[in-house]
Order: structure tokens, then sequence, then C-alpha cells
């Protein structure tokens, strides 16, 4: 097993942090929205939609946020349950209906009725207590599952079920954190409570490089890999999964590159 640093963290950062490399990625969906309650409805919608192959969850996500133009927020908050029907009654993609979606937004416009924003929601106002981010996705899931009225949702997994939650996480990352790539916006959950979003490319990073043995990739599994990038770096244990991901996401990319950065042979870039 290939020794793993910091530095070499650092490195691999520099090189792919970057703005430029985001597509194909759902992330870049919120960067069309300067104001925070439209980036955090158009996250919470990307983040929920990307399960698939890239190409149809950007498709879907474009579909969907294109109808809600120029705000989502405004779409969310001014419109009744039957314009949502009217709207998204039909949406179909994968194992995710219509039904699951107006579902979601009724849940959100009760939310926006109750509350400033989504983060005000499920913010406790003191995170001393908490030593990740899973109480803020327990609160979060179970606020918008009772308000939607659905027992389960294809669109939000349950943390109190064990899932790994990899969309709902990176959906916090997108929203806490803020550097070249993760557009931020909000104070809680702070940047080192992250719960690494869990996908397959992680979970092979964490098994290959000795942060899991676990032979599931649930929350365990994603809890486990967090700790071991907490120890490299502890202020931001998520700081690197953009960056990582693109090995294996984008085609000019593949972990062989990785391996030779970590033993510092070049290649072609």
């Amino acid at each position: 097993m290939p020794f793993l640093s910091k530095d070499v963290l650092e490195q691999v950062y520099v090189l792919y942090n970057k703005r430029e490399l985001v597509h194909p990625d759902p992330l870049e969906f919120l960067y069309r929205y300067p104001s925070l309650k439209d980036r955090e409805i158009a996250g919470l919608i990307a983040s929920s939609l990307a399960y698939g192959r890239v190409s149809s969850i950007l498709k879907t996500v474009e579909s969907v946020l294109s109808r809600m133009e120029p705000s989502p927020f405004h779409f969310i908050a001014d419109n009744s349950l039957n314009r949502f029907e009217s709207i998204f009654g039909i949406f179909k993609y994968r194992f995710t209906d219509g039904r699951e979606l107006v579902a979601l937004f009724s849940a959100l416009k009760e939310i926006y009725r109750q509350y400033d924003s989504l983060e005000s929601a499920i913010n406790p106002h003191s995170e001393e207590d908490e030593p990740n981010s899973l109480p803020a996705l327990k609160r979060l899931v179970s606020l918008i599952m009772a308000l939607s009225g659905l027992k389960k949702s294809s669109l939000i997994s349950d943390p109190n079920r064990g899932s790994a939650c990899k969309r709902l996480n990176l959906f916090l990352r997108w929203m806490s954190r803020n550097d070249d790539v993760d557009p931020g916006g909000w104070s809680y959950p702070h940047r080192s409570k992250l719960i690494v979003p869990l996908d397959t490319h992680m979970y092979h990073f964490g098994c290959c490089y000795g942060f899991t043995s676990r032979k599931s990739p649930d929350m365990k599994t994603a809890l486990e890999i967090t700790e071991g990038f907490k120890r490299l770096s502890p202020d931001d244990p998520v700081r690197y999964d953009f960056s990582l991901t693109r090995f294996g996401i984008r085609q000019d990319m593949c972990w062989e590159n990785l391996d030779d950065l970590i033993s510092n042979r070049p290649y072609p870039r």
C-alpha cells in the first residue's frame, strides 16, 4: 500500500480542485444562483437526483430547474401544491416519480414558511456536542419526510437505516464549504464536521489507502474514511473529496494517475 501524505493530497487539491474541472458534475447548477435560498434549493434538487449516469443526471436536473426559473425559491414559495402537480406530476427519472418530487417541493414550501432558510431549519445553534454532521443529516431527513407526507423517498436517503447518504453529504459539502469549487453559503454544519460523500470512487480510494477495511459502503464506512482524512486535515476532512473523485469520473483522468502522483512518478497532464 503506497504511503499517502498530506503533501500529496495538497498537490492533488492544487492540481484538480478547479472550477474548469467541475463539468460533468451536478454541482455546476449551483453556480447559476447568487441568492442563498435559490442555491440551497437548487443544491438539494441537484444532489437528490444525483444517481445513475452523469449525463442523465445533468439532463434531468436541467429539466427540473428550467421549469423553476428565474428563482427556485420563489417558484417554491409562490406556487401551490396544485401548481407543483400540474408541472411535475408526470415527472419520471429512474426510481423517482412526480409524486416524490411534488412531495419534496411541498415540504420545502412549508419549511420556508416556518424558517428563514433550510440551514436555519436544521441548525441547533450549537455544534459543540456534535462530533460530525450526522445529527444535521438526521434533522434534515426527519423534517423533509415529516412535511412531505411520505414514508420513504428515492430522493432522500435515511441515515437512521445505515445509509451512507452520499447525496445528502454531497449537498452539505456544497453548502458548507467555500473554495474555487464549492460555493458555500452556510455556516452550519461547520466544514470540520462534514462526512465524506461515499460513492464508489471514494470507497475505492478508502479501501486502497487503508482508511477502511469494511466490505459495505454504508454510513459506518463513510465515518471511518472521514476519520482517515481527519488525521490529515482535521479542520476540513472533505477538502480533497472533489479533486480525488475526478479520478474515475472524468474520462481524461484515472486512478493510475493518482498512483503515479503518490509514487512520485510523472505522468502526462
